[in-house]
């Protein structure tokens, strides 16, 4: 009889029809869309509301400055004070009210000018309104020198490097960032997968020992397959737990556009109303980003996410399980999870400091090999041109550390789940591998 699948199957049905599995398998999407519905709705609802700025300009140079946009419009006030300004702004209950004074030259003007206000204005208003006053202001000062400002503007010659492999092959700027933030994706799925999943393993060893079953199935079963068996059901599990997420999370993500008419990527900010006015420099951006999606190895890199992801999710998974048989409860596990998460912590920071800077450098190179660390390392590396024969290296040596972990966590699992009453220090566990 194969024990293997027997305890596959067993182990997966037991998640997959556990209560509280079944409940978050539904309730967390329904969160998760829950939340940046109500984001969305709330960004929305500050979006619409539309904001004045009374301005009184008695420089009189500035008048036709203001562009009214989409939530912020400018109202000009004239013939009056500062003080009847102040007061029909309050009256009004306008967002502010900016000064302008009347100065003797335009150095003096750029100290002078006030924005009045209840609370303090934003950010985003404060900086559309002085590049307003800053690009007048400009050009009013190089006229006092004699000098054309729109000449000026015609002569400036901007430059935009074009970048090209020596195989011939065209890149941008913006190629770095899209390689390290797949990299950085692939990397925080696995930390998230191997974090969640991982602790399931280790609490289901936890709650057999406890109550005395698995004494009934080592009896028949060898611990190895018993501890291959718990990993590979909970990570069925997992995957399956993943796949209705994604699942679900689309199916409910279209039924709130549709009834709600809510669309997270279409709520207008001030941060888009900018980017559409430049909307040329954005279709530039758009042709540099479609252009390094063509040049990335896309085959390579889904091909590599897979063995490493499951590569190094197992690896981690037997250790989880080896932690779970040693221990009593979940309160006693927490000396032994450091040591298990600061590969990883290592791995996303070798990934983001070195790997960026210098993607076949020693330390990238080293940390790509190592089994703990290359699932992330590798994958951030791979992108930037990694060889085929050190990919396939750097899977081997994970898969073969997989198996020698294994053996050693089966070890401490044969003797780990038969021990009650008594915390393990690191000591013990390594006299228990000698047995």
């Amino acid at each position: 009889m194969n024990h293997l699948s027997l305890i596959i199957k067993r182990e997966y049905l037991n998640k997959v029809r556990n209560k509280s599995f079944i409940i978050m398998t539904f309730l967390s999407p329904l969160i998760m869309v829950g939340i940046f519905t109500l984001v969305a709705y709330l960004s929305q609802l500050n979006n619409d509301k539309e904001r004045t700025v009374s301005i009184l300009d008695e420089s009189g140079l500035f008048i036709d400055q203001f562009e009214n946009s989409q939530g912020l419009q400018y109202k000009m006030l004239t013939d009056i004070s500062l003080s009847e300004a102040k007061t029909v702004a309050q009256e009004s209950e306008n967002y502010g009210l900016l000064y302008i004074p009347k100065t003797e030259d335009i150095e003096g003007l750029s100290k002078a000018i006030t924005f009045y206000s209840e609370d303090s204005p934003s950010l985003i208003v404060m900086d559309d309104i002085e590049e307003a006053i800053e690009e007048k202001a400009n050009a009013l000062k190089l006229l006092e020198a004699g000098i054309d400002a729109q000449a000026i503007k015609e002569l400036r010659i901007e430059i935009d490097t074009n970048l090209e492999t020596f195989k011939g092959e065209e890149t941008s700027k913006l190629g770095s960032g899209l390689k390290l933030a797949f990299g950085g994706a692939a990397g925080y799925l696995l930390f998230m997968f191997i974090i969640i999943y991982g602790n399931m393993i280790m609490r289901s060893v936890i709650e057999e020992k406890t109550s005395r079953i698995i004494e009934v199935i080592i009896s028949s079963v060898k611990p190895v397959k018993l501890l291959l068996g718990k990993i590979f059901g909970t990570s069925l599990a997992g995957i399956t737990q993943f796949l209705a997420w994604v699942i679900l999370i689309g199916v409910l993500s279209t039924v709130v556009t549709s009834i709600f008419g809510i669309d997270p990527a279409a709520v207008p900010s001030p941060q888009q109303e900018m980017l559409e006015s430049g909307s040329g420099e954005m279709e530039n951006i758009f042709q540099d980003i479609m252009l390094e999606i063509g040049n990335l190895p896309l085959a390579n890199l889904v091909i590599m996410f897979i063995f490493f992801f499951i590569g190094g999710y197992l690896l981690y998974a037997s250790l989880y399980a080896a932690i779970g048989a040693a221990v009593d409860s979940e309160t006693d596990t927490q000396q032994f999870m450091l040591p298990i998460l600061m590969p990883l912590i290592l791995a996303v920071y070798v990934g983001f400091f070195t790997v960026i800077d210098n993607p076949h450098g020693t330390v990238s190179q080293v940390f790509s090999y190592i089994p703990f660390t290359s699932p992330v390392v590798m994958l951030m590396r791979i992108p930037f041109g990694v060889p085929v024969w050190q990919q396939i290296l750097s899977v081997v040596i994970l898969f073969a550390t997989f198996i020698g972990t294994v053996w050693f966590a089966a070890k401490i699992y044969r003797v780990g789940i038969l021990m009650y009453g008594k915390k393990p220090s690191y000591k013990e566990i390594i006299k228990w591998l000698k047995y």
